[in-house]
């Protein structure tokens, strides 16, 4: 016989629902994607899923149909009927008894949510204040999986300073990315981010803000920088899909340049938002 403990409860294993056995719960063991609308259009879906299939390839799981993964986000998102909406779902590779290997062929299990996202326009007008924190995720978050507890832990950190944002450091003293978001950095007019590597997510807004950079006349050099780099840059911002632009003023207590959004970041947003519509 086998028991389960939910809260006070006792109950037998065979009574339970299998979303207690789900794999992501006991071992992440998962992929995800978040994508959001604009004014009732999603935004870059073909390149989210991509990116999605890419994921489920790389950690093995099988039996999942794209074309219905599609048309569940479509039906979801016309029946929430939210014009701006964050758009999250996850597929893992299915419920068993805890058990690294599993036996036999598992059922993926799908789940999805749709929120109306929150008005980000002081924010922008504003700017953010960020904080550095070490990166300690696994080595391959170009896989977009759900082992997410590095990430949880360096925004709780940078939190507890004021801040919206962690930037990952890595071993060598390089910024990575943000704990969920891109990292840019503007010098003169150069637009700098890391490469993309196996410690780098290929972000489907990073690639259109480098493709919007180069609309605008800006250079752009994939290259890893420092902190300090950073510290002295003319602008930084970050980018995320559910929020798109967001413009850094403050780095590790240190303003940057007159501690206002810069000119580059504007027009890089405007340029953006053409991608949109």
């Amino acid at each position: 016989m086998q028991l389960a403990m939910i809260q006070d409860k006792i109950v037998a294993i065979e009574e339970l629902e299998p979303v207690y056995f789900d794999r992501g719960t006991y071992f992440g063991d998962g992929v995800y994607e978040v994508l959001r609308s604009y004014d009732g259009k999603i935004f870059a879906l073909e390149e989210h899923l991509q990116r999605f299939a890419n994921s489920l390839a790389a950690i093995g799981i099988t039996g999942v149909d794209i074309d219905q993964i599609r048309s569940r986000v479509q039906k979801a998102f016309d029946v929430a009927n939210i014009p701006n909406a964050e758009i999250y779902f996850h597929i893992t590779r299915g419920s068993a008894l805890r058990k690294y290997i599993c036996e036999t062929e598992l059922n993926p299990n799908f789940f999805l949510t749709i929120a109306e996202l929150p008005d980000e326009t002081e924010e922008k007008s504003k700017g953010i204040a960020v904080s550095t924190y070490p990166d300690w995720r696994w080595k391959r978050c170009d896989i977009k999986s759900l082992n997410l507890l590095p990430g949880v832990l360096a925004r709780r950190d940078a939190a507890q300073k004021g801040c919206a944002e962690a930037i990952l450091v890595d071993e060598n003293g390089f910024i990575t990315e943000g704990a969920a978001s891109a990292f840019f950095a503007v010098f003169g007019q150069t637009l700098q981010t890391a490469p993309l590597t196996a410690n780098i997510l290929p972000s489907i807004t990073r690639k259109f803000v480098i493709e919007a950079a180069r609309n605008t006349g800006l250079k752009v050099i994939k290259e890893s920088f420092t902190p300090q780099q950073a510290s002295r840059a003319d602008e930084l911002f970050i980018a995320v899909s559910t929020k798109d632009i967001v413009p850094v003023v403050e780095f590790d207590g240190k303003l940057i340049g007159d501690g206002k959004p810069g000119k580059y970041t504007k027009l890089l947003t405007q340029e953006f938002y053409s991608f949109t519509s």
